[in-house]
């Protein structure tokens, strides 16, 4: 039996911290290990007793939410984040994806797409909501069009790309290609030296920005 995932907890609302624990409560794959009311106080517990993944909420005292993500991200780079806030506007997702956190939902969400987020992001996947992806595509669909980019990739690569923007494992995509699993890997490690990027995120913001995956 695998160990259930290690959750950690970061919002400054209490009360709001107990409905995550009572929504999440009773599932055996996952382990809240607890809770922070901000940024500070998070890094400390992660220091202490690092988490496999972290929910937390953008706008709270001391360090807020955007510092966690971008430090966490530098310092913990196997960490994964999902951040879980009310805020839904383009600055704030901007910054969120550049720092490449797994996930971004927003609090009105209910338990079965937060179960979602969490297992795909534990997949090694990515979940961002359909409001938050909305706009992230407006953004890109701008750049594309101010932006001449030198980036070329195969026919095959592009394939491989779009079957990643589908949450697709490398098995996946061998069984849908018809290849094998080491060939997929070689048009991963391709894919990755031609973007320059080092993470899923990284390559959905590529494919994005190219106009090879849509929403």
């Amino acid at each position: 039996m695998e160990s259930p995932i290690k959750l950690l907890l970061v919002d400054d609302h209490e009360l709001f911290l107990e409905g995550i624990i009572s929504l999440l409560e009773g599932n055996e794959n996952l382990e809240i290990i607890g809770t922070a009311l901000n940024g500070k106080e998070a890094l400390a517990k992660i220091a202490a007793t690092p988490p496999d993944m972290i929910l937390c909420d953008l706008n709270m005292p001391e360090m807020d939410g955007i510092e966690l993500v971008k430090i966490v991200k530098e310092e913990y780079p196997d960490i994964k984040i999902i951040v879980l806030t009310m805020h839904d506007d383009r600055p704030t997702v901007t910054e969120i994806m550049m720092a490449e956190a797994e996930g971004y939902i927003l609090k009105n969400t209910d338990r079965a797409e937060l179960m979602t987020a969490i297992k795909r992001v534990c997949d090694g996947s990515t979940y961002y909501c359909n409001a938050v992806m909305s706009i992230i595509l407006d953004r890109y669909k701008e750049e594309k069009k101010q932006e001449e980019h030198d980036i070329r990739l195969t026919e095959r690569e592009v394939e491989i790309l779009q079957l990643i923007a589908q949450e697709k494992s490398s098995e996946e995509i061998a069984e849908s290609l018809f290849i094998s699993r080491r060939t997929v890997e070689t048009h991963r490690k391709n894919i990755i030296k031609k973007t320059e990027v080092k993470s899923v995120v990284g390559l959905l913001k590529i494919g994005y920005k190219l106009g090879l995956i849509a929403l």
